[in-house]
């Protein structure tokens, strides 16, 4: 960014699991980055380890404020006072089972809150975005590799709704006005952390995705961890994901941004970004078991209602049109969530 105007970039939700890496990586890239965040699942101990990380000279370009956008005068103060470039935006819930018991909660949450945001965008002519969707889009795939121009399915479940929604809003508001230049991440399952272990997931209760769970087991938080579903027809009866190392996803949010940034033609476009390819249940358990040296103890349970049996992303179109690439394997991506669990055994927190 040397000789050029130092972007500035709001990252909404940018204290959470994602939103961290990705805002670390947007500053050593140069920009100067503002996060709005509620802590509703979230801590502000993330964004000092962020700072952290990052040093005193690149923290500089970083401001934190506590805020919500479902509250109009939260996003005024901020694109009142900031001349925003673009927005990453991460805010939102995301657990799929919090989601049918409190429906309510999801669509106040992830569609309310957008469209505030995306009114103050207009308002202030700030019209380029970078959304973070989600592989749910997808539904139950009747092929994989799924691809970007696949129709997309009606969920199983509120929180995908909203993810599919919020895409269709996104291409609405695109469609009206051309002005717009935005991206819409489809990320399939996040996992890993920093590789200095001093940045990672740390959600509140129980876990809802499957590392954060196997970690909790591996130390000594939960007694087992339960896998749903050991009948679906894979080579070894658990569901098959496609895990994405989250300093691979951080790097495609970057990328995605600089590409909303420089090009103008770029309209409302949607990315997978996964690895391409699909790794079970127990394959998952078996590798974080060699990177940790723990054995994870495991409860197989019945499938969950609404659960695909394997999902897993092409990854052509993101490699070709925004040159990016996952570079991490999951050997890799135990061993980086196995650093961040082993010294952070409670998360961000000391023990309760």
């Amino acid at each position: 960014m040397t000789g050029m105007k130092r972007r500035s970039i709001l990252v909404t939700g940018g204290a959470g699991f994602i939103g961290t890496h990705t805002v670390l990586q947007l500053l050593k890239q140069g920009f100067k980055v503002s996060i709005i965040d509620n802590l509703d699942n979230s801590v502000e101990e993330a964004v000092h380890r962020l700072r952290q990380l990052a040093g005193p000279q690149l923290s500089q370009n970083l401001d934190f404020h506590l805020g919500d956008i479902r509250n109009v005068e939260d996003l005024e103060k901020l694109f009142s006072s900031t001349n925003f470039d673009a927005v990453i935006h991460f805010a939102g819930l995301k657990a799929v089972g919090e989601s049918v018991a409190y429906p309510m909660r999801y669509f106040d949450n992830n569609l309310i809150g957008s469209i505030n945001l995306y009114k103050t965008m207009a308002k202030y002519n700030c019209k380029k975005l970078v959304f973070s969707s989600s592989s749910t889009v997808y539904g139950q795939p009747d092929k994989i590799p799924c691809l970007e121009d696949y129709e997309l399915k009606a969920m199983m479940n509120p929180y995908g709704r909203t993810k599919l929604f919020l895409e269709e809003i996104a291409r609405d508001i695109q469609k009206a006005d051309p002005e717009w230049r935005m991206i819409l991440l489809r990320y399939f399952n996040p996992v890993g952390a920093h590789e200095s272990g001093i940045l990672g997931e740390d959600p509140k209760g129980i876990p809802n995705n499957l590392m954060p769970y196997i970690t909790q087991v591996a130390v000594g938080r939960l007694p087992e961890l339960n896998v749903y579903g050991h009948d679906y027809p894979t080579h070894d009866g658990s569901a098959v994901r496609d895990y994405i190392h989250v300093m691979d996803l951080a790097d495609g949010h970057v990328v995605s941004l600089e590409r909303v940034l420089e090009n103008k033609d770029i309209g409302c476009v949607a990315y997978n970004l996964g690895t391409g390819r699909g790794t079970s249940v127990l394959d998952m358990v078996a590798a974080f078991e060699r990177a940790s040296g723990k054995k994870i103890p495991i409860k197989l349970c019945p499938r969950r209602p609404g659960d695909a049996t394997a999902v897993y992303a092409s990854t052509e179109k993101a490699e070709k049109e925004l040159g990016w690439k996952a570079n991490y394997g999951i050997e890799e991506m135990c061993r980086d969530q196995w650093k961040w669990a082993s010294q952070n055994p409670w998360g961000y927190q000391s023990k309760p």
